[in-house]
Formats: structure tokens, sequence, C-alpha cells
């Protein structure tokens, strides 16, 4: 079959990727950069690629006709705490407008699970685009998930966040909720299961692990197969704004994801039916079976995608609006090092940034991280999803990666950190094997530059001590 797998480059859509692959389906890949789908050189053979933003207008001009099915992976909850309910329905719309013009027969859609009369506008907004959808000119399959347990997702890590490094928490009423988290494994078999199969058509199915628990239950569980002392407080004083703040300031989570998973989790998510299990003949795993199998893929570096790496999770939504450094009205640090083995000194660039730190004043970077964090910033603490890859769009602590290229010998980031102006950090290797570490700053106003100038002895030491320590090769 011929499939459209929308949100490629997203946390499902790299997981369903290879699923479908390995069974001989042609995939056709919807970005809205290609350059943002992180993909092998021998995978890249194996699919096409288009680029379409399904919030924008409509263009149907380059977009593949010959469809066969389709998957609506698309959602904006990450963006905005305000109107990412209208992109998403705008998205939904353009979907149905785009696959008009294609032979497409089935559309699998992943939803959230609604079973509530009160719901939050995340859910709210999910159940809207499942409406929206079965308008269109195909057979709808929608499948409802609650919290999605695996090594990347955004539950898991806050989970993680939350028990590594609170052994105490005073946490919300809201950790009394129950829901019923899936593993990322049995979810990537319930969407290839109803691929095709007319059972599901015209359908929509509650998905769901073999557990109800509380978000209190989760955290002392993940505790215990950890083997972390864990005491949790629940007040009921805490407020939905505080509750917010509380999440972005403990996890790596954005602000505006932490505001729509707070309004979120006031909500019971639990599975009303297990049809769906019967009819593909699929027995999902445990809580704690998940929990487990991601340490596995972290332990082992296999982590597939990571919902940090949206860039919605991030200051910039284009990457092509900064690609190009600017010339003029900047300030810039450049320091260049003679290298003897150019391969080793790539390996370094390529190991920056995560556990492995930033080569010198590690703490300094640190302590930016967290005042970055108390104004409303990403903070340090979203590391990078593969200790030794990098791609273009990764994020990179509080950095977002714009080009990466190591046969070409060239790494450019940008800084999503709080700043009175814009930051470009930029590593390559020239002919004459010359390392060439370049950091540009186009500051706003007076305050840019004062900030700029105050941060003149720090850059010294710091960026001076980075390049000689990626430099060395032992």
């Amino acid at each position: 079959m011929k499939i459209l797998l929308t949100g490629a480059n997203g946390y499902i859509g790299m997981r369903l990727l290879p699923k479908l692959l390995e069974n001989g389906h042609e995939i056709v890949c919807a970005v809205r950069n290609r350059n943002r789908l992180p993909l092998d050189a021998e995978t890249i053979k194996k699919v096409s690629i288009i680029e379409v933003d399904f919030s924008e207008e409509i263009n149907t001009e380059d977009f593949p006709r010959d469809i066969d099915a389709a998957y609506y992976l698309i959602h904006s909850m990450s963006s905005s705490t305000t109107d990412f309910d209208e992109m998403e329905a705008r998205s939904a719309k353009n979907f149905n407008t785009y696959m008009a013009e294609t032979s497409v027969k089935q559309v699998v859609y992943l939803s959230g699970i609604v079973n509530q009369e009160e719901l939050s506008k995340h859910l709210s907004s999910r159940k809207k685009v499942a409406e929206i959808l079965s308008n269109g000119n195909y057979h709808l399959s929608v499948l409802r998930a609650g919290i999605v347990v695996g090594s990347g997702s955004s539950s898991f890590e806050i989970i993680r966040d939350l028990c590594e490094k609170l052994p105490l928490m005073i946490a919300p009423a809201w950790l009394k909720t129950r829901i019923q988290p899936i593993a990322i494994r049995d979810v990537i078999n319930f969407l290839y299961g109803v691929l095709d199969n007319e059972k599901c058509f015209d359908q929509s199915f509650d998905i769901g692990g073999p557990d109800i628990l509380t978000y209190k239950d989760m955290l002392l569980k993940y505790a215990e197969i950890r083997k972390l002392k864990l005491w949790i407080i629940s007040v009921p004083v805490m407020s939905p704004r505080l509750s917010s703040y509380w999440l972005y300031f403990v996890t790596s989570t954005s602000y505006k994801l932490a505001v729509n998973l707070v309004d979120s989790m006031k909500i019971e998510v639990v599975a009303s039916d297990n049809n769906l299990q019967d009819i593909l003949g699929i027995n999902p795993i445990t809580y704690e079976e998940a929990i487990k199998k991601a340490f596995v893929k972290i332990e082992q570096n296999l982590v597939v995608s990571s919902w940090k790496d949206s860039l919605a999770a991030g200051r910039i939504t284009n990457l092509k609006s900064y690609i190009q450094v600017p010339k003029y009205g900047c300030l810039k640090d450049k320091k260049v090092q003679k290298i003897d083995n150019p391969e080793k000194v790539m390996d370094n660039i390529w190991a920056i940034g995560g556990k492995h730190g930033w080569y010198y004043g590690n703490i300094l970077w640190k302590l930016r991280g967290f005042m970055d964090k108390l104004v409303g910033g990403v903070g340090l603490r979203r590391g990078r999803t593969n200790p030794t890859k990098i791609y273009t769009g990764d994020a990179l602590d509080f950095w977002r990666v714009l080009y990466a290229d190591k046969e070409n010998k060239r790494l450019l980031l940008f800084a999503e950190m709080k700043l009175p102006g814009e930051a470009w950090l930029e590593f390559c290797i020239n002919d004459n094997n010359e390392l060439i570490q370049t950091a540009t700053f186009r500051p706003k106003g007076i305050w840019g530059r004062l900030y700029w100038y105050a941060m003149l002895p720090f850059h010294y030491f710091i960026f001076g001590g980075m390049i000689r320590n990626i430099s060395k090769v032992e």
C-alpha cells in the first residue's frame, strides 16, 4: 500500500515509520521541513518526502494523488496555551481538502480518551478533530489513548524527571486522578493493526494497558522500579497555575505544554472498552513492563524519538528563518584552533551537550540554564535524544540544531534561551584543518548590547576553554 504519514518526524511518527517499512509499504512522509526528518541514508532511499504545513494555505500542486491510506498524527498542544484548538481544527479541515484530491481509502487518527462529560481544552480539541475528519471522503479509524509510556515520550520524561530529582514531593490534588497508561510499543501495534482492516472502518476504539492507576501510583511504581526513595504529600490548595510552574521548573517540559498537561491531568482518562484488543489479538503490556522496556532503550542509546525535539517544545517554529547567520549589526566571538585529527574532533563536536556537557565551565552552563528557567525559558534540562547522533531540528539543551552535516564538518546551533536578541553558535572545520568556533549575537536594542558586553568576561574563558578541549584528541 502507498501510505501518507503525517507528522512523520514526531514522536509517534518516528516509531510507526519502521513498522510500515518492515511490512513492505510505500511511505510518503509529510513534514513541514524535510531537513527535520532525522533518518539515516538507507531509510531516506526507501521513502518519499513532501513538505506541507496543514495549518497554512492549501496548495495541492505537488501533493500525491495515488494514496491508499493515511495516518493523521498532527497536534499543536505544545505550541500554544490559547489557540492550539483553532490550529488543530484548521489543520484537520485542510487535511480533508488535500485528501479529496486523492484515492485514499482509509485514514487512521490517534486521539485521546474522551469518556468524561467535562473535558480539558486539549481533549475537547482532539474530539473536535475526530468529528472534522469523519466528514472526509474516506473510512476513518480513530484510536483513543491516554498516557503513552516509552523512552522519549513526554509523560515518561516528566515522570522520570520528578522521581529522579525529588525524593519528597508536595504535590497537587490531581495526583489522585485515575488514568490508564499504555506502552508505546502497543500504540504502534494498534495503529498498524487497524490498517486496511475493514472491521475497523468508521469506528472509534479506546486503547489502554491492563493497569488503571492514579498519577501518584505511577510515580511510586516508577520509584520502586528504579529503587528510589519517594515520599508524596498531596495538598488541595495548589492552583492550576502553580501546578504548571511546579511541572515547568522541576521537569524538562516547556511552560506551554505544562499548562495544557495540568489542564488535562484533572480529567480521568480510562478506556471504556477493549474491543480492539479482541479484534486484533493484542495483549498490552503492564505499566511496569513499559517502564523497564523504556530503560532498556535508554541504556542502549536506542531512543528513536523524543517529544523534546518538537519545534513546539522550544522558541522557534521555522528553522529556515534562522539558518542564514546574519553578518551585519551583530557581535561575534570567533576562535580558531589548529587540529591534527579532524575526524576525532568532529566526534567531539557531535558529542556536545546533554550528559557530556559543553567541554568547559559546565557549572556556568548549568547556572545559565537555571536562570533561563526562572525567566520562562527552556532551561538546560532537555538534554539530547542520542549521545552521538545529531540531526537538524534536534533540541540540544537550550539550543536548537539548525544544520548538522558531519561529512561537511559543520554544526550550527540557535539559542532558544531567553535573550535580549538572537544567538548562534557554529562549529566547522576548514580544508586547512582548523576548527573555527563562532558565537554570533544579534542584539535587540541597548539591552542586547549591554547583555553581550556584560557577558564578555565569561565568554573569554568559556569559549576559549571550549575550543581547546574540543580540539583535544586522546
